[in-house]
């Protein structure tokens, strides 16, 4: 009998081929094999046999970085092309405070270790610090940190380990903490001749540049989310001398959760220059710039199988987009999507320059500190002669105006079921189609998410909107650029542009703006004017006011350009004195002229549930109320200014 291979691992497929096989022996040609004990044989054979099969898949799948699923076998597989997924990252946050002491001591040491407690959503969050900080004592105060240069604190409790070093064994350096922050590991090697902890190592991601008395150690995830310490062999890194003493101090952290706390309150120690403990002689207060922010979760299996290849076809360099964006993730831990563009795709043209935008996890901008961090860690990557910069979010919104038809018949209560497709479409704002550089708004996506949150939903009418965030500048004279990076419907009539109000210099309307389409007046044939657009798709932007009789009027006819075709907006010099939204921003929406919206270049989509409309509408026809229709309610819309918000209608 032929070897049979088998295509799909079923139970029921591998018990017919034993049969199969028994039955072309002579002595089983007519054994009844479903009526006799030596089924539960066949049933035990088949049985093993799939159990066995289904093992040896998993085997082959764990044995594949793109197939495997457990972590272990990721992290492994990550390892064997030198990745070291990111840990959890501390919230960070920054303070300062002033500590009153009778101390004669020039100087006073603030311990590390606990140094204070903050609070966030009723949950208190200790931050501390992975080293001493010392400063001067000037007439009784000892100031730490100042709003310029203030001491940041770690979220997460600090903690020390040892390990004697024997080199007479194979000898595995493993820190026993899961959660631990890598980014504020402290590494001391004591000598037999070193006193105190001994000399400091660093940590290092490659070995490029090492020589053999390189003081350095490199880490790695080993089980149970834990870590080891490697250090040199003699060749590339220090190698460790046999009865070394190796002290390792770390901060383990909550991660994402500590984000947020901004009060503070303080439970550090001190010690004067002799090392002699000093109790504070009045209350201290925590004073904070920066409130805990950037804290993060440990690196998951879906990032590790997408950026492990990435960043090792990038080997060290940052040349193609593909390499700035794995090289920018392990740098900047926080990072949730980046987009680079090169200079020459820029208009205009910034050549031998890389504009480099970056989406936080936890926020909507990158800090100039941090700004400065990553362009300084990208100069050891990057190419000689190319410049790289950072330039800040710009968020492309996405809102829909859906009229949702319903059975009333089908339905107990209306607000529940608005509620359901309020938390259909903020799923989907959620995913990673939609949020990030290069994201795309599927409208037939959430035309159907909408039909299918409850069969009561007999259809819908759904428009789309997208709206740029303008931050200006109170009371001074600028000019405005906002890019769209998708085409704009052409109204003739106008208004397909609309902003939030605002208020000019030496005026107390509130003003809007809006389009006016470019066009061109032509006789026809029987002598008539025919007023038409002029074929440019271009457009003036106009600002205008509403009266008390709520008719439009033009308060400036020429305030800027439109450009329909590439989505852009240009602002010629205007000095607005206030604005309605708040943060001085001015909400400039449009109808774009492709229901589906796509992010271009350094534009990061984000589909804007909270304000989008959502109008329930009860279907007459459906629900046996008007066969006739004739009380239908048809879904139209007309647009408005009204208390400096855009309404429709």
């Amino acid at each position: 009998m032929p070897f049979t291979q088998f295509t799909n691992l079923d139970f029921d497929q591998i018990k017919t081929q034993i049969k199969d096989y028994l039955r072309a022996n002579s002595n089983f040609t007519d054994f009844d094999f479903e009526g006799s004990n030596f089924s539960v044989l066949i049933d035990t054979l088949a049985y093993n046999t799939y159990i066995t099969a289904f093992n040896s898949n998993m085997i082959a799948n764990e044995s594949f970085l793109d197939s495997a699923t457990l972590r272990e076998n990721v992290v492994s597989l990550a390892r064997t092309i030198g990745y070291v997924p990111r840990s959890k990252t501390a919230a960070k946050a920054s303070i300062t405070f002033d500590v009153p002491t009778n101390t004669t001591s020039a100087f006073l040491t603030l311990q590390a270790g606990l140094v204070c407690v903050g609070s966030f959503d009723n949950t208190s969050y200790r931050f501390s610090l992975s080293e001493d900080v010392t400063t001067t004592v000037s007439n009784g105060i000892a100031r730490f940190g100042s709003s310029s240069a203030p001491i940041n604190v770690y979220q997460g409790s600090l903690l020390t380990k040892q390990f004697a070093v024997d080199t007479s064994q194979d000898q595995r350096f493993i820190l026993d903490n899961p959660n631990i922050d890598t980014s504020t590991m402290v590494v001391y090697v004591k000598g037999i001749n070193d006193t105190g902890l001994g000399r400091e190592y660093f940590q290092v991601d490659n070995i490029l540049n090492l020589n053999k008395n390189s003081e350095i150690y490199l880490i790695q995830e080993v089980q149970d989310e834990r870590y080891e310490l490697l250090f040199g062999d003699g060749y590339f890194g220090r190698k460790l001398e046999n009865q070394s003493i190796i002290t390792v101090k770390y901060i383990v952290t909550d991660g994402e959760t500590g984000n947020g706390a901004a009060s503070f309150d303080f439970q550090g120690n001190f010690v004067d220059s002799s090392n002699v403990r000093v109790i504070p002689s009045g209350p201290i207060t925590v004073n904070t710039i920066q409130r805990a922010s950037n804290g993060g979760e440990i690196e998951s299996l879906s990032s590790i199988k997408y950026f492990a290849p990435r960043l090792y076809s990038a080997q060290y360099r940052a040349v193609t987009s593909r390499d700035y964006e794995a090289i920018i993730q392990s740098i900047y831990p926080n990072t949730e999507s980046v987009s680079v563009v090169g200079g020459e795709e820029l208009v205009p043209p910034q050549f031998g320059t890389v504009q480099i935008s970056i989406k936080p996890k936890n926020g909507t901008y990158v800090t100039d500190f941090d700004k400065q961090n990553i362009l300084s860690k990208l100069k050891q990557y990057s190419i000689a002669g190319i410049n790289q910069k950072i330039v800040d979010l710009k968020v492309l919104y996405v809102e829909i105006d859906t009229s949702v038809y319903f059975n009333s018949s089908q339905v107990s209560s209306v607000d529940t079921l608005k509620s359901s497709v309020i938390s259909s479409l903020t799923e989907y704002a959620s995913s990673l189609d939609v949020n990030k550089f290069g994201g795309r708004f599927k409208y037939s996506k959430a035309v159907q998410l909408i039909d299918r949150v409850n069969n009561a939903i007999t259809s819908n009418i759904t428009k789309v909107k997208i709206r740029r965030d303008m931050k200006v500048l109170i009371n001074q004279f600028a000019q405005y650029e906002l890019c769209f990076g998708n085409r704009f419907h052409i109204n003739p009539e106008g208004f397909n542009i609309k902003s939030t109000g605002f208020k000019l210099a030496g005026s107390d309307d509130i003003v809007y703006f809006t389009d006016v389409p470019r066009s061109i007046t032509v006789v026809s044939d029987n002598g008539n004017p025919i007023t038409r657009l002029d074929g440019s798709e271009k457009g003036d932007l106009a600002v205008v006011k509403t009266t008390s009789t709520g008719e439009k009027m033009v308060v400036l006819k020429s305030a800027g350009t439109v450009d329909y075709k590439n989505g852009e907006i240009i602002i010629n010099t205007v000095n607005i004195a206030s604005t309605v939204a708040p943060d001085d921003l001015i909400e400039i929406q449009a109808f774009p002229e492709s229901n589906d919206v796509v992010g271009l270049k350094d534009l990061y989509l984000s589909f804007d549930v909270s304000k989008s409309k959502i109008n329930m509408v009860k279907d007459v026809i459906a629900s046996g109320e008007d066969i006739s229709g004739v009380t239908f309610i048809r879904d139209y819309y007309t647009s408005s200014y009204s208390n400096g918000e855009i309404e429709r209608k």
